[in-house]
Parts: C-alpha cells; sequence; structure tokens
C-alpha cells in the first residue's frame, strides 16, 4: 500500500497430486504408500490432529482467482478442503478416502519426529525465537 504495490496473500496447506514424490515425508504421500503397500498407517500424536488438503489442480485455480480478483481485497486467503469437519482428525478423513478402501488398514500411533531445519534455517541462518 505504501508503495502502491498490488498484492495477494494466499495461505497455503497440504497440496497433493500427481507426480509427488512418495517419500516426501508429508501426511498424504506417507498414508498412500503405506496403504498400497498394505502397510499400517503411522498417525503421529495422539491421533487429535487435524490438517487441511487441497488438491494441485484446486490450488492453481484458487491461486489464479485470487490474483485476478478485486485490488480491493489482498487476502490474506486460506486454500484447503473444506469438506473435512473442523475438528476431526485428519486420519480418519483419509482412510475414509480411500478407494477402493484398502483392507481396512490398522493405525499406528507414533510419537512426532524429530523435524529437520528448513533450508531458511540453513541459508539465512534463522530459528524461530519462542
Amino acid at each position: 500500500r505504501q508503495n502502491n504495490v498490488n498484492i495477494r496473500v494466499v495461505r497455503i496447506f497440504n497440496t497433493y497430486g500427481p507426480r509427488m514424490h512418495p517419500n516426501d515425508g508429508r501426511v498424504v504421500s506417507n498414508f498412500i504408500v503405506q496403504a498400497l503397500n498394505n502397510e499400517d498407517i503411522t498417525v503421529y500424536g495422539d491421533g487429535s490432529q487435524t490438517r487441511s488438503f487441497c488438491y494441485v489442480d484446486d490450488l492453481l485455480d484458487g491461486m489464479v482467482r485470487m490474483m485476478n480478483g478485486s485490488d480491493e481485497f489482498v487476502g490474506p486467503v486460506n486454500l484447503g478442503t473444506w469438506g473435512i469437519p473442523r475438528n476431526s482428525p485428519s486420519w480418519r478423513w483419509l482412510k475414509k478416502s480411500l478407494k477402493p478402501p484398502a483392507a481396512n488398514p490398522a493405525l499406528s500411533f507414533a510419537p512426532f519426529p524429530r523435524m529437520i531445519p528448513s533450508s531458511v534455517n540453513r541459508i539465512f541462518l534463522w530459528q524461530k525465537k519462542n
């Protein structure tokens, strides 16, 4: 606003779609790979966590619509799945989404993995203060 620059703010959530790397470590790819291999589905934490998911085509459509929208509205806009009940654990939605359903995969609860510093940490020697 100060420099008369048109901006848009879009918050991107767990995006999934074709050509995802099977070992990227995200919840969707982990779930799919485990289901395809007929393995137990790993749920990190106590299973109460919720997530928002967005198919890549829907994400791109939302971003283009936001960019082409009114200059009066800059956001932020959350682009994620609206079909998941707000307080429904993500594993329940993902398990229900398997088509055809896997041979009723078992759930395996595990502690959260240790986080690997992101590129912003390594490149800019940045870390959160709190």
